[in-house]
């Protein structure tokens, strides 16, 4: 998600009348449980960017080989033997062996190539692809690293790991009615576990995901994006988290990497470009809908997140 300047305050875009503030703002009336579960939005939000997985393929490849993967989510599962990872736009190659799992949730560019020795088990992996439905939600995936590679994995999130990899390649080898649709749930349950475990290793930066698994700041997420338009005060997302304005607000930017009112000025906008794209509602009725009382402010707002103002994005964004 690229990162704009802040909002110097949360009232710069109220979604109440100029002097008045919503005081039903509180955890129970937002939907969010306080007996410990934050709502579930990494569901939300990979439903609402429509991702699915596709299909599954075996790679054996002889020596010298170097294939190429662009345009689509991309998984791989090492089952034997070397080979290096390159990505578009990454100088450093990556080395990867037997039981390493890579993940390229953007659709990058990359290719899979021999590494120059000839002693060795060949290379075999498996690679699956996913699609995303809805290509403006992309913004969720852009934010993710370009790859995430998962070493090492152990304890029940391996043997999960393994379970699924075990029935692609049943799947695979023995297909039968429905098959299609049994490798797309797979390759979506495996996609959510690499995330979850990517979001709370020690490599994971700080991140909308990372934010969103943190049941100290979860619940403060989900808020923002079932509620974007609503009249927000760093207060009422704290009171959400059960924490201090103060601890509330240094942990969010810890975990999600930009603050508050940043991250809320983010959702506003990206909930503004789907609403723009999708219906013919007005686009002052938009800047309401998404908490600005002000249509310049918001046309100010969008034009520096996309770079054009409201209404020619929609142009350019419809068919």
């Amino acid at each position: 998600m690229t990162m704009t300047a802040p909002p110097g305050d949360f009232a710069d875009r109220p979604g109440s009348p100029a002097g008045t503030r919503d005081e039903s703002a509180d955890p129970a009336a937002l939907g969010l449980d306080l007996g410990g579960r934050t709502d579930d939005l990494l569901s939300e939000l990979l439903r609402s960017a429509r991702l699915s997985g596709e299909r599954i393929v075996a790679y054996a490849p002889p020596a010298a080989f170097s294939i190429g993967f662009a345009g689509v989510g991309s998984l791989h599962i090492v089952e034997e033997g070397e080979l290096v990872l390159r990505v578009d736009n990454d100088p450093d190659p990556r080395h990867l062996t037997r039981g390493d799992v890579v993940l390229l949730p953007r659709g990058d560019g990359h290719r899979l190539c021999d590494t120059g020795r000839t002693a060795g088990a060949p290379a075999r992996w498996l690679c699956g692809t996913f699609a995303i439905g809805d290509p403006q939600a992309s913004h969720l995936l852009r934010s993710l690293p370009a790859v995430i590679v998962l070493r090492d994995v152990s304890g029940p999130a391996l043997e999960g790991l393994e379970v699924a990899r075990k029935m692609l390649v049943v799947e695979m080898r023995s297909p039968s009615q429905g098959s299609a649709v049994m490798v797309a749930r797979i390759l979506d349950l495996v996609f959510i576990q690499i995330l979850r475990l990517w979001a709370a290793g020690p490599d994971a930066e700080p991140n909308w995901l990372a934010g969103a698994l943190d049941p100290q700041t979860g619940p403060a997420l989900s808020a923002i994006h079932r509620h974007p338009g609503r009249d927000w005060a760093v207060e009422d997302l704290a009171r959400a988290c059960n924490l201090s304005r103060s601890a509330f607000a240094e942990r969010f930017a810890a975990q999600v990497g930009t603050p508050p009112a940043t991250y809320l000025a983010l959702v506003r906008l990206d909930t503004a470009a789907d609403l723009l794209r999708t219906t013919s509602l007005p686009v002052a009725l938009i800047a309401r809908n998404v908490g600005y009382t002000s249509e310049a402010a918001f046309s100010r707002a969008f034009k520096n997140r996309y770079g054009v103002p409201p209404a020619r994005w929609r142009q350019s964004a419809r068919p």
